[in-house]
Parts: C-alpha cells; sequence; structure tokens
C-alpha cells in the first residue's frame, strides 16, 4: 500500500510539474516528469512530519529548499553531464552554474504551498487519510496555570 501511494504521489506530481511547464514555457521535456515527481513526492514527505505540525508557514521554506535542491542536483546531470540543455538560468540573477536562480527559488516557496495541499487531497481522495487542518500559523499550546 506504502509502495502505491508513493507512486501515486510521484505520478500526480510528475503530470503537474509537466503541465505547469507546458503552460509556463510552452513545452517540457520527459525528464521533468520525473523531476517533478521526486519534488511533489519529497513535498509529501516533509508535510507529513509530525514536527511542523502542518503548519505551512514553517514547512513552505523546506519545501523550496528540497526542490531547489532537486532541481540543482538534476540540472547537474540532465544539463550539464548529459548536455540536454533542458533549461538555464545562466541570464537570470544570482544563479548557481545557470541550474538554479534565486528568483525560481521564490516562485517555488509560493508553488509549493498549494502543491502540498493538493497532496493532502490527494491522499485523501484515494487512500481515505483523514485532511489535516489548515495551519498557515503554527498553532498556540496552552498551558493551564495552577
Amino acid at each position: 500500500m506504502r509502495l502505491l501511494k508513493s507512486a501515486a504521489i510521484f505520478s500526480f506530481g510528475g503530470l503537474a510539474y509537466g503541465l505547469a511547464e507546458i503552460i509556463w514555457r510552452d513545452e517540457t521535456h520527459i525528464s521533468m516528469f520525473f523531476v517533478g515527481g521526486l519534488c511533489y513526492l519529497i513535498i509529501s514527505a516533509i508535510d507529513s512530519l509530525p514536527f511542523f505540525g502542518g503548519c505551512l508557514l514553517f514547512e513552505a521554506p523546506l519545501f523550496a529548499l528540497a526542490i531547489t535542491a532537486v532541481e540543482f542536483t538534476s540540472g547537474v546531470v540532465i544539463n550539464l553531464w548529459l548536455g540536454l540543455g533542458v533549461w538555464d538560468y545562466s541570464e537570470l540573477p544570482l544563479n548557481l552554474l545557470g541550474q538554479i536562480c534565486l528568483p525560481f527559488s521564490a516562485i517555488w516557496l509560493w508553488l509549493s504551498v498549494p502543491a502540498a495541499m493538493s497532496a493532502r487531497l490527494l491522499k485523501n481522495y484515494l487512500f481515505g487519510e483523514p485532511l489535516p487542518p489548515l495551519r498557515f500559523i503554527p498553532r498556540k499550546k496552552y498551558t493551564a496555570e495552577v
């Protein structure tokens, strides 16, 4: 069941990422299915950690950092080692080897929140997982005073 859930999340993320690329730049590459699937799987995993309590304000920077790390690693392999030239951020400010840049990391910060929410809905719809409450700020813990 866990493998099926991971495959469903990965596939949905890969398809969504490819579709977003087609909408954004009118084209995509098959490698983006795998990059997007991995990013979506990581977002879903981070969102499931009890440490953050589902607070998207705390999770979103981790999502963006994870997506940027996947993008950098896959960019080095896909674009630099294999020479496929799927993307090149060399012309954008604050880029690293043309594979990642600060403007796109900021975009991932904002896009990761709806991605996390859609992963929650997907797991609820396909696998009957309870839908966690939507939190943008941490839940305040109250203690009883004696």
